[in-house]
């Protein structure tokens, strides 16, 4: 059935495009994630039967129904993007899914209070690399709180590191790379460091 409604609906290319003109710098790219870049997020991406999987910064949710597509139930997804016409996109091309409006940065005051604690993955579609080190903090302090220990995904068109992971208290492991995305993308791992 998934299957069929990737197929059937546009990922709103047109919507991305829209968007990304009017504010480049919170879109972070000029074209979707590609197929290739998606299936290896999902790849990535791990929870528990009583967890959920946050997608932050879902855009036209190409990553969304990546994670469908790799067998995440939708009632199991959570994706928070800011802006409303892209949330109302995705409220309409992806059934069963939890779509939250609001700021990744105000995380903890509009992720459920019955999910802090409860987030298997938290995926990045932010392009945290533009942000200053107290913005970048502000995430990942944002992510800590509703997600303890768990740490995030983070995708991203930087070859090394796009986050100075050592001031920001993190350990960092790229996961995947792919020369099939355009530009050709990272997915990365971080976790807090202990000690």
């Amino acid at each position: 059935m998934l299957d069929s409604i990737s197929r059937e609906r546009t990922p709103g290319v047109g919507l991305f495009l829209t968007r990304w003109m009017r504010n480049p710098l919170r879109m972070g790219s000029v074209v979707p994630s590609s197929p290739a870049l998606c299936q290896r997020i999902a790849r990535h991406t791990r929870w528990a039967k009583d967890e959920v999987v946050v997608e932050l910064g879902a855009g036209t949710g190409v990553v969304s129904r990546a994670l469908l597509e790799a067998g995440l139930p939708p009632e199991k997804l959570v994706v928070v993007e800011i802006e409303a016409e892209m949330s109302a996109h995705l409220r309409d091309t992806l059934p069963g899914v939890n779509v939250l409006t609001g700021d990744a940065f105000a995380l903890p005051d509009i992720l459920p209070k019955a999910l802090h604690g409860k987030v298997g993955t938290a995926i990045c579609g932010i392009p945290l690399v533009l942000l200053p080190l107290a913005q970048q903090q502000r995430f990942v302090d944002a992510v800590e709180a509703v997600a303890p220990g768990k740490g995030f995904l983070l995708y991203t068109y930087c070859a090394t590191s796009p986050l100075p992971y050592r001031k920001l208290g993190l350990n960092a492991k790229r996961e995947a790379w792919t020369p099939l995305n355009i530009p050709p993308a990272s997915v990365w791992r971080y976790t807090p460091a202990k000690g």
